[in-house]
C-alpha cells in the first residue's frame, strides 16, 4: 500500500487524481476524499463550497475545510495574476478564458479588463463580489484602476449565477452609467460580457454598448 508521504516524490503531480489531491490538501483519511467529492459533486463545486458545507461532510472539521478553501483560493490568484499577461483579440477571446473560471461562481463577480491604446491587455481587476447595483459598482470604483493604469479603454466582465448570460434592466442600466461615465474622462467601454452557465452575452455584440 501507498504511503501518503510518497505522493510528494511524485515526478509531476498532474498525474495524481483529483481524490489524492483532496486527500493530501485537506489531510484526509481514506474514503474520505472520494465521500467529500461525491457529495459535493467534483472539483468544480469544490471551488464554490462553503465553509459551513465543507465542516458537514464526513471527516471534514474547520481546520481541514480551511485548509481546502486556502489552495482553492491560491489556484484563483494564481489566475489573477496569469490574466495580466493574456492577449484578447475579440469578445469570444475573453469569454473563452472566463467561462470555465466563472461559470459556476455562486455569487456575481464583476471584473475590469483594462486596455492600452494598442487594445492590449494592461490588468484585470475584480470591482465587487454580489450582486450587481448602483451602489456596489459605482463608475469611481470600476475606473479608478483603469485611471492608475493609465488605460485607453475597458471592458467589463461579469457572470450571472443563474446561468443565463441575458442582461437583466440592471445590466444595461449600469452598462449606461458607465459607458456615459467613461466618455467623461475619455476612457472607452468596449464591451461587457456576461458569463453564464453554458453561453456568454456580449452587449457590444448585440449593439448594446
Amino acid at each position: 500500500m501507498r504511503r501518503d508521504s510518497e505522493y510528494s516524490m511524485t515526478p509531476g503531480m498532474h498525474q495524481v487524481s483529483d481524490t489524492d489531491l483532496v486527500k493530501l490538501i485537506g489531510g484526509l483519511k481514506n474514503g474520505h476524499a472520494e465521500e467529500v467529492l461525491d457529495r459535493i459533486g467534483g472539483l468544480r463545486h469544490l471551488a464554490t463550497a462553503d465553509l459551513e458545507i465543507l465542516v458537514d461532510l464526513p471527516g471534514v472539521g474547520p481546520a481541514t475545510a480551511e485548509r481546502l478553501l486556502a489552495a482553492v483560493e491560491l489556484g484563483r490568484r494564481m489566475e489573477a495574476q496569469d490574466i495580466d499577461q493574456k492577449s484578447f483579440v475579440s469578445s469570444t477571446d475573453v469569454a473563452r478564458y472566463f467561462m470555465p473560471r466563472m461559470r459556476d461562481l455562486r455569487k456575481e463577480i464583476f471584473m475590469v479588463l483594462m486596455l492600452d491604446a494598442r487594445n492590449c491587455l494592461i490588468r484585470g481587476v475584480t470591482i465587487s463580489v454580489g450582486s450587481l447595483t448602483a451602489s456596489i459598482v459605482h463608475p469611481r470604483e470600476v475606473f479608478r484602476p483603469a485611471i492608475l493604469s493609465h488605460a485607453a479603454s475597458v471592458i467589463f466582465v461579469h457572470n450571472h449565477p443563474s446561468g443565463d448570460p441575458t442582461p437583466s434592466q440592471d445590466d444595461l442600466k449600469i452598462t449606461a452609467q458607465l459607458v456615459d461615465a467613461g466618455g467623461m474622462i475619455d476612457i472607452k467601454v468596449l464591451d461587457h460580457i456576461i458569463i453564464g452557465r453554458k453561453s456568454f452575452t456580449s452587449l457590444a455584440g448585440k449593439g448594446l454598448i
